[in-house]
């Protein structure tokens, strides 16, 4: 399980559980995906500042008891924000770059799911049984611009959500308040692509708010400190919002 995810702090019935699901760009020994090494340090490979904001969570969970589940593994391994099925759930091209390690035949796609995509996301599923929170926070991080198109990127931090907005009602307007220039389902929607959080959230009928910081907010140490107490605001408003 390790290889796939890393858990922090202690889940608790009631509490946050923050889930990454490209927190990470490590690539196992046993995988050559082609690509210049380099590349690992981009965003078709992690989502840059994640994981640190997560971890600085954690680590100061005195206002809301707080955990975080986060992907162990690059996403050009295993993109485990994608439906099983979807051909970039294991990328064999990704802004422009290709992947030529990810070009598998249906029975190494089989065993990549198997040995990936299935026991984060039956852990992750154990996890919500066991120990319920009352809000999951899906973080993520995006480039501020594309190789592969020219629109602009303005936003500091974007909402997503599908069918369940709930949360996005309390979450973007108590962002705008601080002066941040927010998206509502940007930089893309929630209604295309939400695959984990479809999954573990909705499909449960647990409350969440997925959120996108643009990556060259949160590049540095100091960045990622103050989103990681932006985010902990935030969901004590969510949470709050939603106590009965």
């Amino acid at each position: 399980m390790a290889e796939v995810r890393r858990l922090l702090g202690t889940p608790q019935t009631g509490g946050l559980l923050v889930v990454a699901d490209h927190a990470s760009n490590r690539v196992p020994a046993d995988i050559d995906l082609g690509i210049d090494p380099a590349l690992l340090n981009q965003h078709i490979a992690i989502d840059i500042g994640v994981a640190a904001i997560a971890e600085r969570m954690v680590a100061d969970a005195s206002t809301i008891p707080t955990a975080a589940w986060l992907a162990n593994v690059s996403r050009l391994v295993c993109d485990f924000n994608r439906p099983p099925d979807a051909p970039g759930m294991i990328p064999d091209v990704s802004d422009g770059h290709p992947i030529p390690g990810n070009r598998l035949d249906a029975a190494g796609r089989q065993a990549r799911t198997a040995r990936f995509f299935a026991p984060y996301h039956d852990g992750l599923a154990a996890l919500l049984r066991q120990h319920r929170p009352a809000l999951i926070l899906s973080l993520h991080s995006f480039t501020p611009a594309l190789a592969t198109s020219d629109e602009a990127r303005p936003w500091e931090v974007g909402v997503l959500y599908n069918q369940d907005e709930t949360t996005a009602h309390v979450a973007i307007p108590w962002l705008e308040q601080r002066g941040l220039v927010v998206g509502d389902q940007q930089p893309y929607s929630g209604k295309l692509l939400n695959a984990s959080m479809n999954r573990h959230a909705e499909g449960s009928g647990i409350p969440y708010v997925s959120i996108e910081i643009r990556q060259d907010l949160i590049g540095d140490a100091s960045g990622q400190e103050a989103w990681a107490k932006t985010m902990t605001g935030l969901c004590s408003a969510v949470m709050a919002a939603m106590a009965p």
